[in-house]
C-alpha cells in the first residue's frame, strides 16, 4: 500500500457545484429483503427463511414469505423508479430461486423469472448493477457446513459462472459479495443473523477466507463470461474512522486505526496475503490456506464498494499508542437502529482512505441510508425530514470527497422501498418510498421527491 498519505483535508469548492457528469445515482435493494415468493415457482429454502422461524431470532416472528412482493410487483416497481428519475438500480439475484440446494440441478424457474425483471428494467430505461451473493444462503449448504466449508465456495463459483452466463448479455455491473462481516461474523461468531451459529474465533476467521475465496470466483466468472464492458467488484462494510480533527496527527491516528481494522479483508485484498501483524495477533485462530488461494483471492477489480452508514471516532493516541477510539455519549444522534450512529464525515473519510490506502482505482458508495421506526402515511404523505436531512449531509460529504480528489464514481441509496430489515423484521424503515406491508401500497416519502431533485440537478439541493 501507499506510504504517503496527504494531509490535506478540504479543496476550495462549493456544494451547488455539480456532480460530474459521468457520476452515477441510483437506489438499492436486495432480493431476500423485497421480492417475497419465498417457495414458489421451485425456490429453495434460504438460511433466513429458516432463521426467521426461530422464536425470538426476529422481531415479531416476521418472515420474508410475502416482504414487498416484488416477485409480483416488479413491473411497477420500476415504472415507480422511472417516476422517481432513477435509472441505475443495485439489486441481488436470489441464490436458492436459481439452484435450491445450492449446487445440483439448476431450478429454470428462478432463471426466467430473472429474465423477465431485467427485461421490465431495459423497458424502463434502468440499468442493472447485479451482487451475486446478498446474504440469503441456500439451507442445503449451511446443513453440510455453510461458510465453514470449502463446499460452499465451490458451489458458490458454479452458481456464479451460471448466472454471468445467463445474464452477462444484458449485465455488465458485478458485485461479487455483500458485506463479508455480516454473514461470517455477525452470522457465525456473535449469532446475531443467519445461521445464528456462535463458534470459535478459529472457524470465524475460515468463513473470512472462505468468502473471499467466493470472491476471486466471482471476478473470475465475470473476467470468462461477463463478455465486452463487463466490471466486477467487492462490496464491503469496513470499518470506518473518523479523525477527531482534521489535523496530522488525528488523521495519522485515524488511518492506523482503519488499517487494523480492515487487514482481514481489504488489507489481504491488497496485500495479496494476510498481513504478518493479522497472523500474529490471530495466532493459532488464523485462517487456513491452501496453494493458490490469494492468486484467486487477488485478481483485480475495477471498483470497490463500500456500504457507509457510521464510524468510530479516533484522535491521536498517549502514552505512545497510535491511536486512540473515543465512545460516544448516550445522546449522541442516532437513528432508530441502535447501531446507526449520524456521522455524515464517515462516508468522506471511508472512501478516502480506501483509495489512498488501497488503491482501488475506482469506488462506489453502494449503500448509504437510515433506518426508522414510525414513519405514518398522514393524508398520502411522508414527511420524513429527518431522512432527508441525513441524506443531504451524506451527500455533501460525497461531494467534498469528490472534489478532494478520491475517485467515486457514484452512489446507491439504500433503500429503495421500506423492506424486511433482517433481524428487525419490519419495524425498521429504510426506504424512501414506504410499504404499507398489509396492501403492498406503495407512497414515495419526501426524501424520495428529494433525491429525485438531487438526480436531476446533480447538485446537492
Amino acid at each position: 500500500m501507499k506510504n504517503d498519505f496527504p494531509l490535506t483535508t478540504m479543496s476550495t469548492f462549493t456544494y451547488s457545484s455539480p456532480f460530474p457528469s459521468t457520476f452515477t445515482f441510483g437506489v438499492a435493494a436486495a432480493s431476500a429483503q423485497i421480492e417475497g415468493a419465498a417457495f414458489e415457482d421451485g425456490k429453495g429454502e434460504s438460511i433466513w427463511d429458516r432463521f426467521c422461524r426461530i422464536p425470538g431470532k426476529v422481531h415479531d416472528g416476521d418472515t420474508l414469505d410475502v416482504a414487498c412482493d416484488h416477485y409480483h410487483r416488479f413491473d411497477e416497481d420500476f415504472a415507480l423508479m422511472a417516476s422517481l428519475g432513477v435509472k441505475d438500480y443495485r439489486l441481488s439475484l436470489a441464490w436458492p430461486r436459481i439452484f435450491p440446494n445450492g449446487d445440483g440441478a439448476i431450478n429454470q424457474a428462478g432463471l426466467d423469472f430473472y429474465h423477465r425483471l431485467f427485461a421490465s428494467m431495459a423497458r424502463h430505461g434502468i440499468t442493472p448493477w447485479v451482487t451475486l451473493f446478498h446474504w440469503d444462503l441456500p439451507q442445503s449448504l449451511e446443513d453440510r457446513g455453510g461458510w465453514t466449508s470449502r463446499v460452499t465456495v465451490d458451489a458458490f463459483a458454479n452458481y456464479a459462472d451460471t448466472v454471468v452466463k445467463a445474464f452477462g448479455g444484458v449485465v455488465k455491473n458485478w458485485i461479487t459479495l455483500n458485506e463479508i462481516r455480516c454473514f461470517t461474523m455477525l452470522a457465525y461468531g456473535y449469532g446475531t443473523k443467519a445461521p445464528g451459529r456462535k463458534e470459535s474465533a478459529a472457524v470465524v476467521n475460515q468463513t473470512y477466507h472462505h468468502a473471499l475465496l467466493a470472491h476471486g470466483h466471482g471476478v473470475r466468472a465475470v473476467r470468462a463470461y461477463g463478455g465486452e464492458g463487463a466490471r466486477v467488484g467487492l462490496t464491503d462494510n469496513c470499518d470506518v474512522s473518523v479523525p477527531v480533527t482534521e489535523t496530522p496527527r488525528d488523521i495519522a491516528a485515524a488511518k492506523a486505526w482503519f488499517l487494523e481494522k480492515n487487514e482481514h479483508i481489504l488489507g489481504a485484498l491488497h496485500g495479496k496475503g494476510y498481513a504478518e501483524r493479522y497472523l500474529a495477533r490471530a495466532g493459532a485462530d488464523a485462517p487456513r490456506v491452501q496453494p493458490g488461494d490469494f492468486d484467486l483471492i487477488c485478481l483485480p477489480c475495477d471498483f470497490l464498494g463500500v456500504n457507509i452508514y457510521t464510524a468510530t471516532y479516533v484522535r491521536a493516541g498517549r502514552d505512545g499508542q497510535a491511536w486512540e477510539a473515543l465512545s460516544l455519549p448516550a445522546n449522541y444522534p442516532r437513528a432508530d437502529s441502535p447501531w446507526l450512529n449520524l456521522v455524515p464525515q464517515a462516508i468522506y473519510w471511508a472512501s478516502r482512505m480506501c483509495h489512498e490506502l488501497y488503491e482501488f482505482p475506482s469506488i462506489l458508495i453502494t449503500e448509504n441510508g437510515c433506518g426508522y421506526n414510525e414513519e405514518p402515511v398522514v393524508n398520502g404523505e411522508v414527511i420524513d425530514l429527518h431522512r432527508r436531512d441525513y441524506l443531504r449531509s451524506h451527500l455533501r460529504e460525497v461531494h467534498r470527497a469528490i472534489a478532494d480528489g478520491t475517485p467515486i464514481a457514484g452512489y446507491f441509496l439504500w433503500s429503495f422501498i421500506d423492506n424486511y430489515e433482517w433481524e428487525d423484521g419490519y419495524q425498521r424503515r429504510f426506504g424512501i418510498v414506504h410499504c404499507d406491508f398489509e396492501t403492498q401500497k406503495r407512497t414515495p416519502k419526501l426524501s424520495a421527491f428529494y433525491y429525485a431533485d438531487v438526480m436531476r440537478t446533480r447538485t446537492v439541493l
